[in-house]
């Protein structure tokens, strides 16, 4: 996601919900390769790469980013070049708390996201449940498919 697809303030990148995000993730999923940040001494940006991606991608990255204001946005992209995302922000093309669907994650594209839990755990866990039954399915429809999730 980049900036312009934001309206409205953000708020400073929160580092603490970050390592709680990566710490959840390392639990719940045994495709995690590797996680890092963008930046050692400022982190904007966790990453988490996968040993799979969904459908026939070989690999996977999501690219998370939790704010002191709770917002928040969990981009995927995978070795197929499929994109999705779900995020919380202010913006004019969708509500606050919405989704962009595979396969470019287009901001055009935003849709109501299943996803109403606010918390940080909830939120990952959440976002986690939605990849982890596209993966099992082979079915990207079960991205934004649940009712309020985890």
């Amino acid at each position: 996601m980049n900036d312009d697809d934001r309206a409205g303030e953000f708020g400073p990148i929160y580092l603490p919900a970050l390592q709680r995000i990566r710490d959840i993730w390392l639990e719940l999923e045994p495709l995690v390769d590797e996680t890092g940040y963008d930046d050692a001494v400022a982190p904007t940006e966790l990453q988490i790469s996968l040993s799979d991606g969904l459908g026939d991608a070989e690999s996977a990255r999501l690219d998370i980013q939790w704010s002191e204001l709770g917002m928040y946005s969990f981009h995927y992209v995978d070795s197929d070049d499929v994109n999705w995302r779900f995020d919380c922000h202010p913006n004019t093309h969708s509500p606050e708390i919405h989704f962009h669907p595979p396969p470019e994650a287009a901001t055009t594209d935003a849709e109501l996201s299943c996803i109403d839990v606010t918390e940080v755990s909830l939120v990952t866990r959440a976002v986690h449940a939605m990849w982890r039954a596209a993966y099992d399915s082979d079915d990207v429809d079960q991205l934004n498919s649940a009712s309020n999730p985890p």
